[in-house]
């Protein structure tokens, strides 16, 4: 499993290819509006003179980023950036990019709408699918997030090895697909907040627990309650956090 925003970006971008760098570069220039909505990029050789590629390569670039839904191209006109409705928002680069232009509280509480949508079903899938060793993987990382020592990166670590778990054990492949949005979700949460023991995360294990309790007694109804508890609570902490960067810049 790659987590890359729990990965250093540098890392992350000394093994990649020609073709995936100028997909980055030009993907966080259109995030972060350096290519706003509606304009039209540079043409193909300016834009292959300024990355040291070949025309090749950035063919396959358009069409990585035409895939994604950020761009269309049209013949007499260029290649326009489309709308942002029309991106594919669960793609895991397009997350990340939003992460190194800035995330926003909007962005963050948008993915916890999405993860209430989806999470507390797959915690009463799980609930019903959930095997031995489902359960005895989802009770070691429950526990895990008691231990000590976390830092907030180690911990939204150990958070999203849990909610990864839980979509396992669902055993519905869709719910997977969703690894991305509920690891954004998790960092953008950690990143902005306190360290654990300051700002009420202390409890996490607790609360995480009742998710499995539930699970391990096929209840339903209270593994998706238990989960939406989790959700909740998390999404308090991103609403609370920014409330104080407002306060502390005002």
């Amino acid at each position: 499993m790659r987590n890359r925003l729990l990965e250093t970006g540098k890392t992350a971008r000394k093994s990649r290819t020609s073709h995936a760098q100028v997909v980055d570069e030009l993907g966080r220039a259109i995030v972060a509006g350096t290519y706003p909505v509606g304009s039209i990029l540079p043409g193909d050789a300016e834009l292959a003179q300024r990355f040291k590629v070949s025309r090749t390569v950035l063919r396959e670039t358009m069409k990585t980023l035409a895939a994604k839904g950020m761009i269309v191209a049209k013949a007499r006109v260029g290649t326009r950036v489309t709308e942002k409705n029309l991106w594919n928002m669960f793609d895991s680069e397009i997350i990340a990019w939003h992460f190194d232009s800035g995330v926003t509280e909007e962005f963050l509480l948008q993915l916890y709408d999405i993860r209430l949508a989806f999470e507390p079903f797959a915690a009463g899938l799980a609930a019903e699918r959930a095997s031995k060793d489902d359960i005895e993987h989802l009770r070691a990382l429950a526990t895990e997030m008691a231990a000590l020592g976390h830092t907030s990166e180690s911990l939204a670590l150990a958070d999203l090895h849990f909610h990864l778990a839980i979509a396992d054990a669902s055993h519905n492949p869709f719910m997977r697909t969703l690894g991305s949005l509920i690891e954004a979700a998790l960092v953008g949460m950690f990143r902005i907040s306190t360290p654990p023991s300051q700002n009420g995360f202390s409890n996490i294990a607790d609360t995480h627990m009742r998710i499995v309790e539930a699970i391990v007694a096929g209840d339903v109804d209270g593994a998706r309650k238990a989960m939406e508890i989790v959700i909740i609570d998390g999404r308090d902490h991103v609403r609370d956090a920014y409330a104080a960067i407002t306060k502390a810049s005002a």
